[in-house]
């Protein structure tokens, strides 16, 4: 599998009612680093929605419509990753999300800026609205912050297909 583009995954009506309730003020954020094997270099603020066998968020509902539109069988881990806006594009350490041959990756852009995620051996993925990427979790990647928006969010969930 490579990585696979799917633009306009949600209805529009389904991705503004997301947005709106990520965006008030008082959506709990988390000061975190960017990746698991990362220093305090590069941090990100983060809300997980899914981690450790259980649901940890009481905006479960908020994911509901695009677990249904994915399918998986099981979940390894679904969390919002928000970066901020800075003078030059900064692109994070590569990583991997999982080592599992089974499991995937797939990135829910939810806003369109000059940030992206890039890979070892396929072109960058621009984060655009509602496009959703998808590729196996053992690919090496890393996501990036943006200069032209406030902030660059994406929607970070790793499953069994």
């Amino acid at each position: 599998m490579t990585v696979k583009i799917n633009d306009n995954f949600l209805e529009q009506k389904e991705i503004n009612y997301f947005k709106k309730a990520i965006l008030k003020d008082n959506f709990p954020w988390f000061l975190a680093p960017v990746t698991s094997n990362d220093d305090s270099l590069y941090k990100q603020f983060i809300h997980i929605f899914y981690g450790k066998h259980n649901f940890n968020s009481t905006y479960k509902k908020l994911i509901i419509p695009i677990l249904n539109k994915l399918k998986p069988t099981a979940i390894y881990r679904i969390k919002l990753n928000l970066l901020t806006k800075t003078q030059n594009v900064v692109e994070h350490p590569f990583h991997i999300d999982h080592k599992s041959k089974n499991t995937v990756s797939s990135i829910l852009y939810l806003n369109t800026n000059d940030g992206y995620t890039g890979f070892k051996d396929h072109e960058k993925c621009f984060s655009t609205e509602n496009r959703l990427i998808t590729f196996p979790s053992y690919k090496l990647h890393h996501g990036s912050t943006c200069t032209d928006r406030d902030f660059r969010i994406v929607l970070n969930m790793v499953y069994i297909k």
